[in-house]
């Protein structure tokens, strides 16, 4: 019997590295992608490679929609020569971009940045990798938490994140009948480097965060890996169309 195969955009470090790692705990092999640092990319491989999955590093910036197709034509090579498979199973959209922009102060070129690397590369990569995707898999977006909470600052990511929770529905519907299940995973407060590590290297807004949270601590990598793993597994078959907030219980 094949292993089935997850996709992590953004896969390099922070959460995608732990969604890729605990993914190949689950006896999944697993693609990454990186945007830069390559060598932070073969890093994470030799530690899903450590777990006794195969895993292999492709190089995607969701910044330029143009490289999609060359991307997907690096995906299914990947698939043929490392992979021995036809196709994969789960995608995981994971790869994104931080930034704390005022409304007021916000331009064009933010907000077309923010687009593209969390709504319309989310869309259109979909659409480009589903040829390639298994019946019966499954699809994961990363929100955030601040589409149910307001976060001064965060109108251009949330709002971003906000439109890839309603495609997630559209999602279910267009792609039940191929069995595929697409849900939304949204992360509260994380203590990573995104947004230039802003709660790691403000001990006031971890503090403040903290306090936000009835189980008083901001959330880690680790509480975030094991969800998506979770929904790229059988045990989670009968879940589909949903957002699941892991946050523990800010703003409950």
């Amino acid at each position: 019997m094949k292993r089935k195969i997850a996709l992590v955009t953004g896969g390099s470090r922070g959460l995608g590295k732990e969604m890729a790692i605990r993914l190949a705990e689950k006896g999944l092999d697993v693609i990454l992608t990186y945007q830069g640092n390559k060598d932070l990319a073969k890093e994470t491989v030799k530690s899903v490679q450590e777990k006794g999955a195969r895993s292999v590093a492709l190089k995607l910036d969701l910044t330029d929609l143009s490289g999609l197709s060359a991307f997907t034509g690096e995906v299914k090579e990947s698939l043929e020569s490392t992979f021995e498979n036809p196709g994969f199973d789960y995608l995981i959209h994971n790869a994104g971009m931080g930034g704390t922009i005022p409304f007021e102060t916000a331009t064009e070129d933010q907000f077309d940045a923010f687009m593209n690397t969390h709504y319309k590369g989310v869309y259109f990569l979909t659409q480009k990798l589903l040829p390639l995707m298994n019946n019966d898999g499954g699809i994961v977006t990363l929100s955030s938490g601040t589409t149910r909470f307001v976060n001064p600052g965060y109108s251009i990511y949330a709002s971003m994140k906000g439109a890839v929770e309603t495609l997630t529905k559209y999602f279910a519907k267009e792609l039940g009948h191929r069995g595929i299940k697409p849900n939304v995973v949204a992360p509260g407060p994380i203590e990573t480097d995104f947004n230039n590590a802003a709660i790691r290297n403000n001990p006031q807004l971890k503090e403040r965060l903290s306090g936000m949270s009835p189980l008083g601590r901001v959330g880690v990598a680790e509480d975030i890996g094991g969800v998506v793993a979770f929904l790229c597994s059988e045990d989670a078959r009968w879940i589909n169309g949903q957002r699941i907030e892991v946050s523990g219980g800010i703003n409950v």
